[in-house]
């Protein structure tokens, strides 16, 4: 999933290079919503982590 955001990143970044600002406010829309359910998981992933090793 970070991937996924990472390319959403960089396709806002060109298209916002080339001038397109509806495709580069849209790729960094996605690439932020992704980036921070990527957090969440992550987040999630190390707290049951955790919780497996003391038990």
């Amino acid at each position: 999933m970070l991937r996924w955001a990472l390319v959403f990143l960089v396709v806002a970044l060109i298209a916002g290079g080339l001038g397109f600002g509806g495709v580069a406010g849209a790729s960094a829309g996605i690439a932020q919503i992704l980036f921070f359910i990527f957090l969440v998981l992550l987040g999630v992933s190390l707290v049951a982590g955790f919780m497996r090793r003391t038990n």
